[in-house]
Formats: C-alpha cells, structure tokens, sequence
C-alpha cells in the first residue's frame, strides 16, 4: 500500500510540473504575489501574436539574436509609454551592442499599431492577449474590481484594449535572453509605476555584451 502512495505521489507531482522541470505557473490573484522567471532560468516554449495576429513562437526570435524582451501592461498605461519612449532613446546602442528589442503587453493585436504610431516606435511589439506569456513567465495577475472601476474612471477600457474579459495583466519586467533562451538578467516590480531606468538597462547589456567576447 506504501509503495503504491509512493507512485501515485510521484506521478502528481510529474504531472504538475512542466518538461524543463519548472512548476507549472498560475494566474496571481495580485500583483504582489507573483512568481517572476529568474536569472539563470529558461524561458518556456510560448507562443505570442504580431501585429497582424498571427501566431509566432517567442522561442523562435530569440533564437536569432540576444533579445532584451519587456512585458507592459498595454498602450492605454501611461506609465508604459514613458517607458518604451525612453527605451526608444537607447534603442540605438542596444542594437549597436547586437540586441534585439520586442515588447509584450496584453494587448490585442490591433491596439498595437495606435501603441506603434502613438510613441514612434521602431522596435517590434507583440500581443500576449491571452495571457500565455504573462502566465508563462509567472508575471500575470488577475485584476482586482476596485481596479477595475479605477480604470473605467480614467475612461480606460481594458476589455477594449484586450479584446477579452480575462481581466489580466502582467507585472512590468525587463528580461536580457541570449540566443538559447537562457535569462542573463532580470527585473521586475509589483509597483507598475517603477521601472527599470534605461541607464542601468544599457549598462547591464553591455556588461553581458563584454562578457561574451
């Protein structure tokens, strides 16, 4: 009788992880309590959509050059704007240094281009509208009602700009990948109003870029 618990033990906890031995991720109930990616860590087999909303492997673009990836909450965010205007101003040096940049919100398809056009973006941005990435990446949460009537009061339409009523977002991070998908660096912050400042991003790459010759 031991022996078979023994199995049936093994066999659940097989289940409830993934192939690269990594528990499955969850939905968060709060910002606060979610379970980022780390250094150090592989990035998982995901799919995510270009602005056409086709359906693209995350894995495959890493794949073709070190990838500086950013998670933001969508184009309605204005503290996302800021941020990717200000990643804007380095992209230069970070593609210099042989980086490419993607940004991921939870934003449909669609709403991409008003992001693209409204910030002069030249980078590429994807859609993760159905949450695989977020979740993925242990950086998705499920947004509360209070905030929820929050955005409705600043006529911010999050079903709208999601094309859904999942009511997820994902916490703002930066992730430095190289080529095989391995995290060389991480950031993340609860507090959606922090980020990342642009100057400890470009030395950060550089540093990795150095250590790679």
């Amino acid at each position: 009788m031991k022996f078979l618990l023994v199995i049936m033990l093994l066999m659940f906890t097989v289940l409830s992880s993934d192939s690269s031995g990594q528990e499955k991720s969850t939905v968060a109930s709060s910002p606060e309590e979610i379970n980022p990616l780390k250094t150090g860590q592989s990035i998982p087999e995901v799919n995510i959509k270009n602005i056409k909303g086709e359906s693209v492997s995350l894995n495959s673009i890493v794949s073709e050059n070190p990838t500086i990836l950013i998670f933001y909450r969508g184009g309605w965010c204005p503290y996302c704007n800021v941020h990717l205007s200000k990643l804007q101003e380095i992209e230069s040096e970070l593609l210099a240094l042989g980086f490419q940049i993607i940004a991921i919100s939870a934003d449909s398809p669609e709403m991409l281009s008003e992001t693209l056009d409204k910030n002069e973006l030249k980078f590429t941005l994807y859609s993760d509208n159905e949450s695989a990435a977020s979740t993925a990446f242990g950086l998705a949460f499920r947004v509360s009602d209070d905030y929820m009537e929050k955005l409705a009061s600043y006529n911010i339409d999050l079903e709208g700009a999601t094309g859904n009523k999942d009511h997820i977002l994902p916490v703002p991070a930066v992730y430095m990948l190289n080529t095989s998908g391995l995290i060389e660096f991480d950031y993340s912050n609860p507090d959606y109003k922090v980020r990342l400042d642009t100057g400890e991003l470009l030395a950060q790459a550089k540093t990795l870029q150095s250590g790679q010759k």
